[in-house]
This record gives C-alpha cells, sequence and structure tokens, in this order.
C-alpha cells in the first residue's frame, strides 16, 4: 500500500483541534492581550459571535492598537478558512502557501468547528505512515513462521518493554523529545509475544520519553497468541538487552544519516 495514497484521504476532520479558544468582537484589545499572554501556545483567536466566526486577531494586530480598542476594529476579516471535509493534503498546500500557521475549520454556516495548524499537518503524514510499517512487519512474521497474527492499538508501559536495539544516538534523543513535547512522536511498534513485549521500532522514542519521565506511550501491537521463536528476540538475547536499561547511548558519534559540512566536502 502507498503511504502517500493513504494520506491523501486524511480529512481535516480528523486532526483539527476542537476545543478552541476564541474572544468576542466587543473584547478589548487589553483584554486579548491578557489572553495571549496567560494562554500557553496561543498567539492569536478566531473572533466569534456565537461560534459564527467573524474575524481573526494575532498578537501582531494589537501590537500598536489602543488598549481600549474594540477587536472587532483591528481583526483580520478576510480569513483564509478549512472545510472539515478537506483533505489533509489540501490543507498543508494552504498553510504552506499562506504561511499562516493556523487554520480555522468552518462548516457550511460558517461556524467554527475546530483549527487545523501546520504541527496537525505534520502530525497526519507521520501517524498514516505508520501502520504500514506494522503491515509489513506482520506479514512477514505471517510467512516466516505460517500463523496468522492480528494487530492492535494499545498503550503499553514502558517498564515492561524488551528492547531489539543495542544502542541509540544521544543528538537524536534530543530532537525525538522535542517531537514529545509538541505531540508529534509516532506511536511505538510493538509484538506482544505471548504476553512478552519486544519493542520493534521506536527505540530512541522509549528513551527520550523516559527522560521526561513518561511511563507509557501509545502502539501499534502485533499480537502472537502462542510464543515463536523470534530472529530479533534471539539476537536482543545474544547482545544481553533484557530491558531499557540496557541499551548504550552513543554521544561520542553522530547518527549514521547525519552528515556534516566537512564530512561532505
Amino acid at each position: 500500500m502507498d503511504v502517500s495514497g493513504v494520506s491523501a484521504t486524511a480529512r481535516v476532520n480528523e486532526y483539527m483541534t476542537q476545543e478552541v479558544e476564541t474572544v468576542a468582537p466587543d473584547a478589548t484589545v487589553a483584554e486579548v492581550a491578557r489572553k495571549i499572554a496567560e494562554t500557553d501556545g496561543h498567539n492569536g483567536f478566531p473572533v466569534c459571535e456565537r461560534r459564527r466566526v467573524e474575524g481573526f486577531i494575532t498578537a501582531r494586530d494589537i501590537l500598536l492598537a489602543d488598549e481600549s480598542e474594540p477587536i472587532f476594529k483591528v481583526m483580520t476579516t478576510d480569513l483564509v478558512v478549512a472545510h472539515p471535509e478537506m483533505k489533509v493534503n489540501d490543507a498543508a498546500r494552504v498553510i504552506l502557501r499562506s504561511g499562516i500557521q493556523k487554520l480555522p475549520v468552518v462548516d457550511d454556516a460558517r461556524n467554527l468547528v475546530g483549527i487545523i495548524s501546520n504541527t496537525d499537518v505534520i502530525r497526519s503524514q507521520i501517524e498514516r505512515a505508520t501502520p504500514e510499517k506494522v503491515g509489513k512487519l506482520l506479514r512477514t512474521l505471517e510467512n516466516i513462521h505460517d500463523v496468522t497474527l492480528r494487530q492492535e492499538r494499545r498503550t503499553v508501559p514502558l517498564d515492561e518493554l524488551t528492547p531489539t536495539q543495542s544502542k541509540v544516538y544521544s543528538d537524536e534523543l534530543d530532537g525525538r523529545q522535542y517531537e514529545l513535547d509538541h505531540g508529534l512522536a509516532e506511536p511505538l511498534v510493538v509484538i506482544d509475544n505471548a504476553g512478552e513485549y519486544l519493542l520493534a521500532d521506536g527505540h530512541h522514542r522509549v528513551l527520550a520519553a523516559r527522560q521526561l519521565g513518561v511511563e507509557e506511550m501509545e502502539a501499534y501491537v502485533v499480537v502472537v497468541g502462542e510464543k515463536l521463536e523470534l530472529g530479533m528476540q534471539q539476537t536482543a538475547e545474544n547482545d544481553g538487552l533484557e530491558s531499557l536499561e540496557d541499551i548504550e547511548v552513543v554521544d561520542y558519534a553522530r547518527h549514521p544519516l547525519v552528515e556534516t559540512t566537512e564530512r561532505l566536502q
């Protein structure tokens, strides 16, 4: 299955944020400025009258405005918006070409039903790519062991995972922590081998999560009914991998996919 084909079917309503902070048209510049300062991660809000979108106000719009000025006098009224049934890929093109970080999502009556951001778009691409990894793993195991397996989506405890990779790279852990902080990390890929959890994909994400104090994560799980003698499990045993504590964090070398300008000369 083509991953890009799967992503092309994703709709805005699958990834938009439904609970949206808004302001009223008669709110003052001072009130909105205070709300921007007090609301984490917001630099602007849709302006709504009974959920109907009338405009959008940003920190830039109010920068030079008088504090007592009502928002409807300084807000942007010529808005770029998305429809909930719009394809995520189309929303991504609008965000990219317009430079707008967030699109209000409105229904046919122009009522606000959500908001979709560039972060949501990135998340849609990450999550849509992962199931195919799981599908390939499941089919490979079925062919090798002549069994029928199933796939589930679960929350798994990190301390119960047995790693199958002996080392991770410290510079990549920083990137994975950023993804976790911003809700961008894709689910893990785990094999439930008759009750024993083998971590097949996501070692950097798991260690980054543990450094942040996370105890469990979402995972795509390939479920094995009767225990199988898996090659990756045997390799893990040969490498002395019994828990996440056994993974070496390499801080003296870059990830092999990372290049430097010196190496490229």
